[in-house]
């Protein structure tokens, strides 16, 4: 699972928004984190010139429109700007109980040096100096679209159900659907990465209490 998708999932039984997401493990080693942190702290526009993302689009009358992975329509830049805060605003619902350190340093740079750039940018913009935002957003678009969570849960705090993710799946059936001893025993062998407190909810449909 990617983390785009979190940005549109809700309960599907109570509809609740937003959820939790907790990550267990990625598709990814430490590497892939350093590396990206690396080029983004070092202002890389390689990656940009490459691919391209996000594309910027100057229409006649110079109003600049602006999409990439996370913002797929061309977007006037105040609105894209928005909508890239309201991406990020959802990391904060993101618990990253994994065994990388490198992937936690690239959700807290998102959550703060990224957000407090592409603020500062959008509160008073100079859209001629948009070059100095591409670090960020292109950061931004390689961790939400290029990595894949392989393990975690997606809980609400509303209705207390919980899915799993499974070989990067999220499961999000209906009660009646789901398997109580596959699931039960996915808690167990993943409690240990999980608080206590978390482990100990009244979890609906199943929980190991």
């Amino acid at each position: 699972m990617k983390f785009w998708l979190f940005d549109i999932l809700a309960c599907p039984i109570c509809k609740h928004f937003p959820l939790t997401f907790y990550i267990i493990s990625y598709e990814h080693k430490e590497e892939t984190f350093r590396r990206f942190i690396e080029s983004y702290q070092q202002k890389e526009t390689a990656s940009y010139k490459k691919n391209q993302i996000p594309e910027i689009i100057k229409h006649e009358n110079n109003q600049i429109f602006i999409k990439d992975h996370i913002v797929i329509q061309e977007t006037p830049l105040k609105a894209y700007l928005d909508k890239v805060i309201s991406s990020i605003m959802e990391l904060h619902h993101v618990v990253d109980n994994s065994s990388l350190s490198s992937s936690k340093l690239c959700l807290d740079l998102l959550r703060n040096d990224v957000k407090k750039k592409i603020d500062d940018f959008r509160n008073i913009p100079n859209y001629e100096n948009i070059e100095n935002i591409l670090p960020e957003l292109n950061f931004l678009n390689k961790i939400k679209i290029e990595i894949e969570i392989k393990t975690g849960i997606l809980f609400c705090n509303k209705c207390n159900r919980w899915y799993p993710i499974i070989d990067s799946i999220p499961r999000m059936l209906p009660d009646e659907y789901r398997n109580k001893t596959e699931e039960t025993q996915f808690l167990e062998d993943n409690k240990s990465n999980l608080s206590k407190e978390f482990v100990n909810k009244d979890l609906k449909p199943f929980n190991l209490n």
